[in-house]
């Protein structure tokens, strides 16, 4: 496999955000998928109850997605020969048939029912579409695991660019799958939106496999010989290394039913839930330039960690440059246009959104410390610190909704942002404040002092 030339001398700025800018490219226009679909959603019958319904559908897929979603860091990471491939591909397929039984016991009707409307508390009429949108979904979760197994290979070989021709297959089949299946089968909203997604997926999958087919072949060549560190790679040495890894992904997802728990239960339920993909939806599309350094870090960092102040660096410009665009939309007449406009929010749904949005605006930057973070500790193979940093996260944010939504009473859109703001610094703390165990890795002791 090729070779990154990692050395604080080989590394620049330029090199980074030639890296970066590919990956980039591809989160953000996953970012787009989410509003898009929205807008779509929010243009078809019955608008308020669809947008709902989809976004409890979509929460639940990736939950149970969860498990498999740091095959991209894993790969990434552990992918260093030929016999390295080979284990961690049936550990990836392991994963992802069992996240496929996951998804079909859920949508068996007596199951979805206790869930959406039991635990969730949703109505008849919101449950009923939100499970009928699941079907759509069942491929979903195994289709992520696949198709993020080999971008993770792409990425090692120092090629972002096919990760990015990827993610262009997937949201062309998304958008003409949506609209086929609105105008022409005429599905209701939350239907369209989950087929669009899981037929998209599935294209992003077949085309990242083709993808990686070269680098594969490379890796299929090698013999066990060459391959020091495959041997080395142990059954029990996988599942220590990718176990957090997975706590994390499961617990970081929980957050979104956890919010649709607390909307569906607090103030103005229906409108919290509506405007819910809107909002949190523009947030993140300002997110993914952070998200994408996590991969970068871990591409460039190095064995020892030698890159690790030029990306710190790198990584701040990114965030604070994130927040403040977020903000240059949230705090001007521009946000009226992206619900209005771009989104087809109703007038109402519209004004109710404008204070949520903007309690999320830190999320940017704090995205972006949390990614370089984790991705220095992927590196290092020490994984451990990544699951408690998220489980304080998600606790937190717990705490916070609780607090606003069943103490305070306030409307549960406007406590999403408090809540997940709180989280966020939470869990950057707790890997800000962790030092490094070893002489081998210490090198992480000094995360709490760098990126100026």
């Amino acid at each position: 496999m090729h070779r990154h030339e990692t050395s604080p001398h080989a590394l620049g700025p330029g090199r980074i955000a030639r890296f970066w800018l590919p990956l980039e490219a591809t989160w953000l226009m996953m970012a787009a998928e989410g509003p898009f679909l929205a807008a779509v959603i929010a243009r078809l019958p019955v608008p308020k109850e669809n947008l709902a319904a989809f976004a409890v559908a979509s929460a639940l897929a990736w939950i149970v997605e969860s498990p498999i979603i740091m095959m991209l860091s894993a790969s990434n990471a552990l992918v260093r020969d030929g016999v390295a491939y080979r284990k961690l591909r049936r550990f990836s397929f392991a994963l992802n048939a069992a996240v496929t039984v996951v998804m079909i016991v859920l949508i068996i009707p007596p199951v979805f029912d206790l869930v959406a409307r039991r635990v969730i508390g949703l109505n008849a009429d919101v449950a009923g579409l939100a499970g009928r949108s699941m079907i759509f979904l069942v491929l979903w979760p195994a289709a992520i695991g696949f198709r993020r197994f080999y971008q993770g290979i792409l990425i090692r070989d120092g090629r972002p660019q096919a990760v990015t021709w990827g993610t262009v297959i997937r949201l062309s089949t998304m958008a003409a799958t949506g609209l086929l299946s609105a105008l022409v089968f005429r599905l209701p909203g939350a239907s369209v939106g989950a087929a669009a997604l899981g037929v998209g997926v599935l294209a992003e999958g077949a085309a990242s496999w083709a993808m990686a087919r070269p680098t594969v072949r490379k890796l299929q060549r090698q013999t066990d010989v060459e391959c020091e560190f495959g041997r080395s790679l142990t059954a029990a040495g996988v599942m220590r290394f990718y176990a957090p890894l997975a706590l994390t992904s499961f617990l970081s997802f929980f957050i979104n039913p956890l919010t649709t728990f607390f909307l569906a239960h607090g103030r103005s339920p229906l409108e919290s839930l509506a405007v819910l993909p809107v909002v949190v939806g523009l947030a993140f599309i300002f997110r993914t330039a952070g998200i994408a350094m996590q991969e970068v870090v871990i591409a460039l960092v190095g064995d020892a960690g030698e890159n690790r102040r030029i990306l710190a660096r790198f990584t701040l410009r990114i965030g604070v440059a994130s927040t403040a665009a977020l903000a240059a939309v949230l705090f001007t007449p521009l946000a009226k246009v992206w619900y209005r406009t771009v989104s087809g929010l109703s007038p109402e749904l519209a004004a109710f959104a404008l204070l949520p949005g903007v309690l999320l605006v830190l999320l940017p930057f704090l995205e972006s410390v949390l990614s370089y973070q984790r991705g220095v500790f992927v590196k290092a193979r020490r994984t451990a610190p990544i699951g408690i940093a998220v489980a304080v996260q998600l606790a937190v944010t717990a705490a916070v909704f609780t607090l606003m939504v069943m103490g305070l009473k306030t409307v549960g859109a406007v406590s999403v942002g408090p809540a997940l703001t709180a989280g966020y610094l939470s869990g950057a703390a707790v890997l800000v404040l962790t030092r490094g165990g070893s002489s081998r890795q210490g090198w992480l002791g000094q995360l709490g002092s760098t990126g100026g």
